[in-house]
Parts: structure tokens; C-alpha cells; sequence
């Protein structure tokens, strides 16, 4: 691959594609800085270009590998095991698998429990030392108690290491928000060519309803480049994590419509998977549901909460 010149570009500033890249072709450069905004986030320059040095230099080596191995089979040992319903749902051919965060239980339970080969996109700010301590803040900690916020600033240096040796090792596809989403969709397309599923949990802060917080739509473009690239149509696989019930839940695939437009079959999509992991975790015998927001354990809803308060207008009415 030819890199790309770098230079430091003014914010929201798209450029069109040089003629040094020959990555997919000019035009799908140009729709990857499109949807630089992917996961939610917007365009926000070119601010980082990595190359082949940076890559070599973050390639787990040999004690990393070996401090993952032993941290893998602990949590393996403490986590409770995971069933999965629903695997009939799965196509034959490689798929994106979409599902609520659950905090941390969505990645383990996917890394640990998915059938087949599988990659999970995960934050590229959680596999850089020097990221994780501003980033798992803000992500995880934030909205804690002002008096011992103090404590979970500390907590998040000292997890940082571990972060990295965890994140780096794992079944992870980094997604960044600058013109590193070159990287994400690199690799995402090369996982999908070698006959893994892709994991991908798009929940933004905003709730939604009292199962899924809403979704962030620019994933679905993977599907778009994809098709320009390989002519094949991606399915998006439901999917309920269950963690009180101890399980994941697979839901019937939706298929990307290739001739329709992008705005339309992001909402499309984006709506279909949101209603059926909603109607899975409604459909289900009472639990507590684990939210996207680090939030008190004391406000967590349950799949039933909707229902007992439409029950409830209707009493008061």
C-alpha cells in the first residue's frame, strides 16, 4: 500500500483522495473520510496517519502474548460460562454481528463464547498506553460521584497497562475517528475475507428504551464499501447479551439492499436491530438488564419495566 503524505489538516476539512492511494480505489477513500464519522463520531481532520513502523512497533510481542494468555484463562476461570441460543440464525457466509454493550460483558462474552471465528471492533483509544487513562475516564467513570471520582482517575492509569496487553492480544479490530478508520476498515474487510464474523456494539449514551441505548448508524457503510469491494451483500446479525440469564441471543439476519440509499438503509438496518435485541429481551422471563451507562446497580431496569409502566398508565387512567 502507498501511504498517503501526511500533513495536518484544518478541522472537518475532506480532502479528495491523492492519486498516490491505491487502497480499494479513489472512490472508496472517499467514502471511508465519509464515514470517518463511524460509531458516531465526526470527521475531525487528518490528525493521525500511522505507518508500517507504528504497526511493527504495536504488535504484541512475546511477554505481552504471554501476560494475556494467563489474564484470558483467569477471567475464564471467574466468568460465568455463556450459552448461546440462536446460532442456526448465523449464515454461512461471514456476517456483522450487532449487539448491546452490556458494559464490559458484550466484549468478554463474544471473546469467550461466540461460535466461529470472530473479530469485535473495540475503541483504538483502549489499545494505546497513553490513551487509555483520558479515554476509560470518561467512558466508564465519568458520571461517578464527584467526591470519589479522584479514585477512578487513579483507576484509570493503573488499568492502562492492562488494557493494552488485553486489547492487543484479543480478537479486536481498532475503530478510530480520524483517517485511522482506514486501518478499521482495513482490517474489518480482511477478517470478513478470511471467514470471520465481525462484532460490533453501536450504542451511543442516549438510551433509547429500557434495553438498547440508541445506535450509532455509520457502521452499516461497512456493508456499502464492502459490497464495492467484493459485490457480496453483508447480513447483520442480532444479538442479546444476557448476562443475568447467562446467555447470548441471536436474532433472524437483516441483508444490506446494495440499490438503495445510504441514509435510508443505515435507519433501515440500524431500526430492524434495535427492535428485534428490544423484542428478544422483552420476549424473555424477567431480569435485570445491564445497561450501556456505568450507571448505580440500584437504577439498572428490567426487560419487563416497559410493560409494568404502560400497565401502570393505564391503572392511573
Amino acid at each position: 500500500m502507498t501511504m498517503i503524505p501526511y500533513r495536518r489538516a484544518q478541522v472537518n476539512e475532506i480532502r479528495p483522495a491523492p492519486a498516490s492511494v491505491d487502497f480499494f480505489g479513489r472512490s472508496v477513500y472517499n467514502d471511508l473520510l465519509y464515514v470517518c464519522g463511524a460509531m458516531g463520531g465526526q470527521y475531525p481532520g487528518v490528525t493521525h496517519m500511522t505507518n508500517e513502523k507504528e504497526n511493527a512497533a504495536r504488535r504484541p510481542g512475546p511477554v505481552s502474548r504471554a501476560c494475556f494468555r494467563v489474564l484470558r484463562k483467569l477471567v475464564q476461570l471467574c466468568y460465568p460460562r455463556i450459552r448461546v441460543e440462536g446460532a442456526e440464525n448465523l449464515p454461512d457466509a461471514p456476517c456483522i454481528i450487532v449487539g448491546n454493550h452490556a458494559q464490559m460483558h458484550g466484549p468478554i462474552c463474544c471473546e469467550f463464547y461466540l461460535p466461529g471465528k470472530r473479530r469485535i471492533w473495540c475503541a483504538g483509544e483502549m489499545m494505546e498506553l497513553k490513551a487509555v487513562p483520558p479515554y476509560a475516564y470518561k467512558d466508564f467513570w465519568s458520571g461517578k460521584p464527584r467526591s470519589i471520582r479522584w479514585l477512578f482517575k487513579l483507576c484509570s492509569y493503573l488499568i492502562a497497562p492492562i488494557a493494552v496487553c488485553v486489547f492487543n492480544n484479543a480478537f479486536t479490530i481498532p475503530v478510530y475517528h480520524d483517517t485511522r478508520i482506514l486501518k478499521t476498515f482495513r482490517q474489518t474487510f480482511a477478517a470478513l475475507d478470511d471467514g470471520a464474523n465481525v462484532v460490533i456494539f453501536p450504542e451511543c449514551a442516549t438510551p433509547d428504551n429500557n434495553i438498547v441505548y440508541r445506535f450509532q448508524d455509520r457502521f452499516v457503510d461497512v456493508a456499502k464499501m464492502y459490497y464495492k469491494r467484493s459485490g457480496k451483500a453483508l447480513s447483520f446479525v442480532p444479538m442479546y447479551v444476557a448476562p443475568r440469564l447467562k446467555t447470548l441471543y441471536l436474532g433472524p439476519p437483516v441483508v444490506y439492499d446494495p440499490d438503495a440509499g445510504a441514509e435510508a438503509e443505515r435507519s433501515r438496518i440500524c431500526q430492524y436491530l434495535s427492535a428485534q435485541i428490544t423484542a428478544t429481551a422483552r420476549s424473555l422471563p424477567e431480569h435485570i438488564v445491564v445497561p450501556y451507562s456505568n450507571i448505580s446497580k440500584k437504577l439498572y431496569p428490567t426487560n419487563h419495566a416497559f410493560e409494568e409502566a404502560k400497565d401502570h398508565e393505564k391503572t392511573c387512567c
